[in-house]
């Protein structure tokens, strides 16, 4: 499955805006832990920044997703998720997508 083919099934998944803004906000935190990370050179920390968004992501699909609802991590693969998490906090951030 293509990249777009997938961010498109990736946005089915995050319907409810609650969801997408812990997705958000998770996203915001992981900018701030790498900066934090990076200024104090805690090198032993790189390895942990593409899971900070983790806690947020998946408490809004336990929380605000719908029944059946799993993260997509575990349907099509890390790589996928992450970048279109990416997609989907620059689309928030440019108003194509609402949160509230």
């Amino acid at each position: 499955m293509k990249l777009s083919e997938y961010y498109k099934y990736y946005l089915t998944l995050h319907e409810n805006p609650k969801c997408k803004l812990l997705h958000f906000i998770g996203q915001w935190v992981t900018i701030l832990f790498t900066i934090f990370v990076l200024y104090n050179w805690y090198w032993y920390l790189i390895p942990l920044i593409p899971f900070v968004i983790y806690p947020f992501a998946i408490s809004g699909h336990i929380l605000f997703g719908e029944k059946g609802d799993k993260p997509s991590f575990n349907k099509m693969g890390f790589i996928k998720a992450k970048i279109s998490d990416w997609i989907m906090f620059k689309d928030i951030m440019l108003g194509r997508l609402k949160i509230w």
